[in-house]
Formats: structure tokens, sequence, C-alpha cells
């Protein structure tokens, strides 16, 4: 392994650590915001950001394959809450669609920095969890934090889908140059016997 690969492979660590960092962060809120589905698939993410790293680490291809393979389907996951979160189409960020029909929101609908909800007491479903009626004073409003979350992870998802395509680009070319000597050193071999 050259210096090339090694910077490669730290380029492709380095993204994964960033990954991790974020996607903790994101599941943190998620969690706070009882939002079922992302915690699902950031789950799962974590679980391929540890497969990169290891297949990084130790230089094994089809983890890092398996790695590039599922950034493929976070980005088409975070594109998704991208349009969501804009009301794209039929879809709509007020449906319990992410939440699994808990009737739960965004955390940062009503906990963003200067958010002052307010309450209507009086709700036919005790058992859901309380929803604002009205946001004011919100710094940012959720819809644009949700969607900055989303785009981070898109670029660190292209990043690292790069990242894993160099670093796999170098090990697959050591295998055939191996494989192409072992085939020339055995044709000899058989020559001279």
């Amino acid at each position: 392994m050259g210096s090339c690969s090694c910077t490669r492979r730290h380029f492709l660590l380095s993204i994964c650590f960033l990954q991790v960092i974020t996607i903790i962060e994101r599941q943190v809120f998620d969690f706070l915001g009882y939002m079922w589905a992302p915690i699902l698939v950031n789950f799962f993410h974590i679980l391929f950001i540890i497969f990169g790293f290891y297949g990084a680490y130790h230089f094994r291809v089809k983890y890092i394959i398996t790695y590039l393979i599922w950034n493929f389907l976070w980005i088409g996951w975070n594109t998704f809450l991208i349009c969501f979160y804009l009301n794209v189409g039929q879809l709509n960020r007020d449906s319990d669609l992410l939440n699994l029909g808990t009737g739960s929101v965004s955390w940062f609908e009503a906990n963003g920095y200067g958010c002052k909800p307010t309450y209507n007491m009086a709700a036919d479903d005790t058992f859901r969890p309380q929803r604002p009626e009205r946001v004011e004073g919100c710094l940012l409003d959720y819809p644009l934090v949700e969607i900055t979350h989303s785009g981070v992870q898109c670029a660190l998802a292209l990043l690292g889908i790069l990242g894993a395509i160099l670093i796999s680009c170098i090990f697959l070319d050591e295998d055939d140059r191996c494989k192409w000597r072992s085939l020339n050193a055995n044709k000899k071999h058989a020559r001279l016997s």
C-alpha cells in the first residue's frame, strides 16, 4: 500500500468519523421528537458507517462496497426528507408519515432557539403527544433545520461515495496485479517443467 492509498484511506476514515458524529446528533434529536422512521433508518446508517470504517481500516473491499451501496440509498432517503419538509408534491410535513402514526413531530418545531409554542389544551386524544397550534419567534423554522440536517448528510454521503470508490479501485487494482503476477509465475514454472 503506497502513500496514495494511505491518504485515500485516511480520507474515507475521516468521512466515516464525521458521518458518525453528525448522525448521532441527528439520532438524539429524532429520539427527543419520537420520529420513529428516521430513528430506524439512522440506526441502519450507523451500522453501515461501521462497515465502511472497518473496511477502510482493515483493507476489506467487500465492506467498503457495502458502505458505498448504502450511501446511495442514504442519499435517496435524505432527498425524500428534503422533499417531505418542503411539502413537494403530495408530501405534507404535517402528516404522520415519519412518526409512524404516533402524532409526534420534529423536536425543533417547538424547541428550536427562540421558539415560543402555543398549545391547545382541549385535545381529543390524551395519549397523543401535544403538537403546538402556533409557534412564534423561532430563529430558524424547523423545516429549515431538518433540511439542513439532510443536506449535510447528503454532502457527507457524496464524499463517502467518492472515498469508497477511490479506495476500492486501489484495492481491486492491487488484487488484479497479484493475480496477474501469480498467473505469469505459474506459466513460467509450467514452461520450465
